[in-house]
């Protein structure tokens, strides 16, 4: 097995003691099983941006903030420093979300450090302290599939209260452990206050989880989850206890376009005659 570049300034610091084999790959990072601090973790090593194959990448870091100044223009800019830096925020990210949504209760693996682009985690395990298998890997019962359904819900609606969409979920990004579902990768998760994209990345999200257990049980996949959770996130009425019931009616009130129209000639007359 060749050891990736990254993880070697781990290993010669002693951060890491051994790397035991690779666990998967991803489009942001590879993964492997290594020993350090006398435990099996995992060592996340992320893929320089042009070897990464996710896209779009611009609609996930808007609202984002960069705590420097001086980097936040050069980012801005496009330099080379910038580019670094943007690069260095991307990979940050999933560490400082990861620590906000353990601290709101969120099922994700515990970080333990991050250095020189890798992330040591939590190795999570199934009930036989074997690695734990996504979803993908994974076959239901219609009980399961909506008790894992429901349990993914939940956690998708304390993301919201905690301020954060992941972004990229889907059943290649649950994994199921001994006590149940536990959420990864989230260096592309969204500010949903502050990200304009947010409402429609989180309605995929829920989607694609609802698509995936809805082949294991009929209604799921023609369930409201994403619209009813948003609605309640907009109305600032949802709560860490929320009631969901997976049923959403919009608004069928059609707009005052008419309305609408004669605001903004008042308000264009207004500043009309401000002018003169």
């Amino acid at each position: 097995m060749k050891i990736p570049d990254r993880l070697i300034p781990l290993l010669e610091m002693g951060l890491v003691q051994e790397v035991v084999r690779p666990l998967m790959a991803g489009k942001e990072a590879a993964v492997y099983i290594v020993w350090a601090e006398d435990r099996y973790c995992v060592a996340k090593v992320y893929k320089e941006a042009i070897n990464r194959s996710f896209r779009q990448k611009a609609s996930y870091t808007e609202g984002r903030v960069v705590r420097n100044s001086r980097d936040q223009r050069a980012i801005a800019k496009g330099s080379k420093f910038g580019r670094e830096q943007a690069e260095a925020a991307w990979q940050t990210a999933e560490v400082d979300n990861l620590y906000k949504l353990g601290a709101a209760g969120v099922r994700v693996p515990k970080p333990f450090v991050f250095s020189e682009g890798v992330l040591l985690m939590e190795l999570v395990l199934d009930p036989y302290d074997q690695p734990a298998p996504r979803l993908c890997d994974c076959s239901f019962t219609e009980e399961q599939a909506y008790n894992t359904h429901a349990f993914v819900m939940r956690q998708v609606v304390l993301m919201l209260c905690a301020g954060i969409v992941h972004g990229d979920l889907s059943e290649y990004n649950v994994l199921l452990s001994k006590d149940g579902p536990v959420i990864i990768d989230l260096p592309q998760a969204v500010d949903a206050a502050q990200n304009r994209n947010a409402k429609s990345i989180l309605l995929r999200d829920v989607n694609a989880i609802s698509a995936f257990l809805g082949r294991h049980c009929p209604g799921l996949a023609e369930s409201q989850f994403g619209p009813e959770i948003w609605s309640l996130y907009e109305r600032a009425q949802l709560f860490p206890d929320s009631h969901l019931t997976g049923r959403f009616r919009g608004s069928t009130r059609q707009a005052d376009v008419r309305g609408v129209r004669r605001e903004i000639d008042a308000a264009a007359r207004e500043a009309q005659m401000r002018r003169r």
